[in-house]
């Protein structure tokens, strides 16, 4: 199957997500093609399947990642495709933390008008050692707040591994079922 992977991130690690999610793509037989959506990336129609993923920042997806999915939205609902959000409330625990990140994706999908087959949740990372004075203090308060890492002299990966492997996994499943 010729699979395409899209994201979109500020940080990076939606990108770290995304390549991870081609190694094991590739693995299985796979070929993929993974892009950046801010970087002029290839229409779906040459693909059987696509991932979408994109990271949340003040409540918002990345412009680029909701760009491409209203330009190719006709394609993208043709096709099997997920998408997967990245944030680092999901690391959090809290239900509401939680249920506003969910109101967030739900949202971006109808705004969109895109019906993936399914969605998911990543927990992000705190990039503490990348950020700028600033951003670093407001990150540590609010991580501070939520019970989470205040050392800013490393930077913490939430990332669930294993949940992405199953996602993909499931995605590989369901998208071959497809006609």
């Amino acid at each position: 199957m010729k699979i395409l992977i899209l994201y979109g991130t500020t940080e990076g690690q939606t990108r770290k997500i995304a390549h991870f999610m081609e190694a094991i793509l590739q693995n299985a037989g796979h070929h993929v093609t993974i892009a950046d959506t801010a970087t002029n990336p290839p229409a779906p129609t040459a693909y059987d399947a696509i991932l979408i993923g994109s990271s949340i920042h003040m409540h918002k997806y990345q412009s680029a990642a909701k760009h491409y999915i209203k330009k190719h939205l006709d394609e993208l609902n043709n096709m099997p495709g997920a998408f997967f959000s990245v944030s680092l409330a999901v690391a959090s625990g809290l239900a509401e933390e939680n249920l506003g990140v969910q109101k967030i994706t739900n949202d971006f999908l109808e705004q969109t008008g895109w019906k993936p087959m399914m969605v998911t949740q990543i927990a992000g990372a705190l990039k503490y050692t990348e950020y700028d004075y600033f951003k670093r203090l407001v990150m540590k308060m609010i991580s501070k707040k939520e019970g989470g890492a205040t050392d800013t002299s490393q930077d913490y990966e939430y990332t669930d591994w294993e949940e992405v492997t199953k996602f993909v996994n499931e995605f590989l499943e369901r998208a071959s079922q497809k006609p």
